[in-house]
């Protein structure tokens, strides 16, 4: 049998915080000559001294502040698990996984995170991001409970998904390439003859998805939205890029938009999405209940 108890730990605590016993045991509405006897018989129990006492007033010895250090930390997960326990008894879940697509910057979500931190439910909160079919792939193998989510969904369905927004792409290069000199609609042709500029798709075993991409292109990869919009500044590739993200630097000259003869970027559908099984919790329905609103490109960042 342990001898350390958590209402030892607290105990211990109060006599650290007060400086001595009898402050202590006014704080906890205690006899004094009880908390003396409790501090006296945990001290046997453990074969060590926790306290040096001089006169009334005691200090915690080397022992005594090693166990405080690790016991404050006991005594809040204790507490911590207790909210769990009693709220998931009512209905919330220990845990919910949000996964995003990496266009949408985890930052974007941070009004509705404080607003579910808020319910101080006891639900632990885990957000990840993937791109592209990525994103899709998290819901279909279970690593998510509920996804925003660019594109089509697999085929097969076995999910649920409501509309939230829609982007639209402009074809842009920087001020300098040579695409920008041309000075007319470009030709298929056109862009074969120059390196493209692609986010990686992150799916793991679904068929990626890749878009505005012609065949036997010349191409970098890059992880995310925001080096693909960097490279294209900076004159390393063509490619489309969402407007919303790239108004100011169209407005300032940092890129160009060009026309295109032969093609042409649709915009971008983005859904929440989740399987029914999944909407049994209430932190799910919260999350789902809240999310259900549009979403892009008004999270963009500009």
């Amino acid at each position: 049998m342990l001898k350390l108890s958590l209402e030892a730990i607290e105990l211990v605590d109060a006599i650290a915080r007060h400086g001595s016993f009898a402050a202590a045991s006014e704080r906890l509405n205690k006899v004094p000559s009880t908390i003396s006897y409790a501090i006296a018989k945990l001290e046997e129990q453990l074969g060590i001294a926790l306290f040096v006492r001089q006169g009334p007033r005691v200090s915690l010895t080397a022992a005594g502040q090693e166990m405080l250090k690790e016991g404050r930390w006991l005594v809040a997960a204790a507490a911590d698990l207790e909210s769990r326990m009693r709220q998931i008894a009512t209905g919330f879940e220990s845990e919910l996984r949000l996964v995003h697509d990496s266009l949408i910057p985890t930052s974007a979500f941070s009004h509705d995170i404080r607003a579910f931190e808020d319910l101080n439910c006891g639900t632990r909160l885990r957000i990840a991001c993937e791109t592209l079919t990525g994103t899709w792939e998290a819901l279909r193998d279970g690593r998510a409970d509920l996804i925003v989510a660019a594109g089509d969904g697999p085929a097969g369905g076995g999910y649920k998904a409501v509309a939230v927004g829609s982007l639209e792409f402009a074809f842009c290069v920087a001020p300098t390439h040579p695409l920008a000199l041309l000075q007319r609609p470009l030709t298929r042709a056109d862009l074969l003859a120059h390196t493209a500029v692609v986010v990686g798709d992150g799916a793991r075993s679904m068929s990626d998805r890749t878009i505005g991409l012609l065949a036997g292109q010349r191409r970098i990869t890059v992880p995310s939205m925001a080096a693909k919009i960097a490279f294209q500044s900076e004159g390393l590739g063509h490619g489309f890029l969402p407007r919303a993200c790239v108004r100011a630097a169209l407005a300032g000259g940092a890129l160009v938009e060009l026309a295109l003869m032969e093609e042409s970027r649709p915009e971008e559908h983005f859904w929440l999405a989740w399987k029914p099984a999944s909407g049994t919790g209430e932190a799910f329905k919260w999350w789902r209940n809240r999310l259900q609103r549009p979403l892009l490109p008004e999270l963009l960042p500009a």
